[in-house]
């Protein structure tokens, strides 16, 4: 993907910085089977300039937003509330008493419990963005992090984003999605779907197709910088439209056709290493999975049936060895799984009335899939042998029915999953945790969205 955003980094040397900030220790133990929250202190952030305007005061307020939301999204960390704290952040400076006059107090914060400190401010000249922040450990008046990031103002959201990705790196020593995205098709127009990109909390939408028909099925690249979707393209000489693989080049905008065989061409991922692309092809009521080199020529069938049964949605492991898929063999569409070769399929759910969209986690331990159970569709998730099924999401409509949850997509971390559902009247976009916590909507719009596809780590 073009890099839309440039960003320079500085550490700052400070002389009261500990060991700490080499990222030698671990705070949180993202490990442990009960992780427990951090309890956190965000202050406001200062405006470092002369006295700030009302454009000022409003990037410093994104830039404070969006920070408090990814932090909220980790679910690594509880806040406490402003009002509780016991001492003025507005009339401190940043760093602590012995590194800068008027500096704070490491012991005005550990009557809280707070374990970590944010300080942060910001300072704006013409279109230049400069933000200062730190990270401390408060228990042991340790910096864990400092850092200043430089950007223009119309960047603001990704250099909170990259703080954000900056203090899970420091404290888990796992990477932060923050700067992840979003692929997902969405309406456009009357009886129209196109392809959007869109931050990983469902911010900055960006168009990538405009073929003005039925746009449908992403899928993201391995390496993030193109996508596979599918779209019914018109073709003049058979004078029909057919519904193509297509790839998209987000780095130059340059798309093509990869596969135009007649009937639907949909459903593609590429394998891992990005050698062959899996997809379905379903023609005259018989749909199978197949496997096809990335310019579309060589394609060898994976499913045969059995007896014209619809093998579709696929989704590869991440070491690229098996493949999961939905399959109405056994008459009502239930989860399947195969060696990449087409060999060994076995079945892995074996109730309710429809299961479909199943995707494997980063790990290559669990399945979520949608479920069709009790009149309405929910995710679940499941070990990859079938066993330890749990329900993630139940929400009612605002008229007491029951919504459809739909389309899960593992966030690259494994921690987080996105979804569709239609509980305020229009299919948008929420996040939930892996445990079924800390479920959050993220499109607030009147818009449909469909199967949406989280992107790989994009820096």
């Amino acid at each position: 993907m073009k890099r839309l955003v440039y960003i320079f980094l500085f550490v700052l040397a400070l002389p009261f910085v500990s060991q700490a900030q080499s990222g030698s220790k671990l705070y949180i133990n993202v490990g442990s089977a009960n992780l427990k929250k951090s309890l956190m202190a965000l202050p406001a952030f200062q405006y470092l300039g002369s006295k700030p305007g009302n454009s000022q005061l409003k990037l410093g307020n994104k830039l404070f937003t969006t920070l408090f939301n990814d932090l909220s999204v980790s679910s690594y960390f509880r806040f406490i509330p402003q009002d509780a704290f016991l001492e003025d952040a507005t009339k401190t400076a940043l760093t602590p008493k012995g590194s800068a006059p008027n500096g704070f107090d490491f012991g005005k914060w550990r009557p809280l419990g707070t374990e970590f400190l944010i300080r942060a401010g910001y300072k704006v000249v013409g279109s230049k963005l400069s933000f200062e922040a730190y990270l401390y450990y408060i228990p042991k008046a340790q910096t864990v992090l400092a850092k200043t990031y430089e950007g223009r103002t119309k960047d603001v959201r990704a250099i909170a984003h990259k703080f954000a990705n900056d203090i899970v790196y420091k404290l888990t020593g796992k990477k932060g999605i923050f700067t992840t995205k979003l692929v997902v098709g969405r309406t456009s127009g009357r009886q129209q779907k196109e392809i959007f990109v869109l931050d990983y909390d469902g911010q900055n939408p960006i168009q990538v197709t405009n073929h003005r028909s039925i746009s449908f099925s992403p899928s993201w690249a391995p390496d993030g910088k193109s996508i596979l979707y599918s779209t019914f393209n018109y073709h003049k000489r058979k004078k029909s439209r057919n519904a193509d693989l297509m790839r998209y080049d987000l780095t130059n905008a340059r798309r093509w056709v990869l596969s135009y065989r007649k009937g639907i061409n949909s459903g593609g991922v590429f394998f891992p290493d990005m050698s062959q692309i899996l997809l379905r092809i379903s023609n005259k009521g018989v749909s199978d999975l197949f496997t096809m080199s990335v310019d579309g020529k060589k394609i060898r069938p994976l499913t045969n049936g059995p007896r014209g049964a619809m093998n579709v949605e696929p989704s590869i492991s991440p070491d690229g060895q098996k493949i999961v898929f939905s399959s109405d063999r056994s008459s009502k569409p239930m989860i399947y799984v195969m060696d990449k070769s087409g060999r060994n399929i076995e079945k892995r759910t074996y109730a309710g009335r429809y299961n479909s969209t199943p995707v494997f986690s980063p790990d290559g331990k669990k399945i979520a899939f949608a479920g069709h159970d009790k009149g309405k569709f929910d995710v679940f998730m499941m070990d990859t042998n079938g066993t330890n099924m749990v329900r993630l999401t139940s929400a009612r409509k605002k008229d007491g029915t029951w919504s459809d949850n739909e389309s899960p997509s593992f966030s690259p971390d494994g921690r987080h999953i996105v979804f569709t559902s239609n509980r305020s009247g229009y299919y948008q976009l929420y996040l939930v945790n892996v445990d079924g916590t800390n479920e959050r909507r993220i499109t607030f719009d009147t818009h449909d969205y469909f199967a949406p596809r989280w992107s790989p780590y994009m820096d």
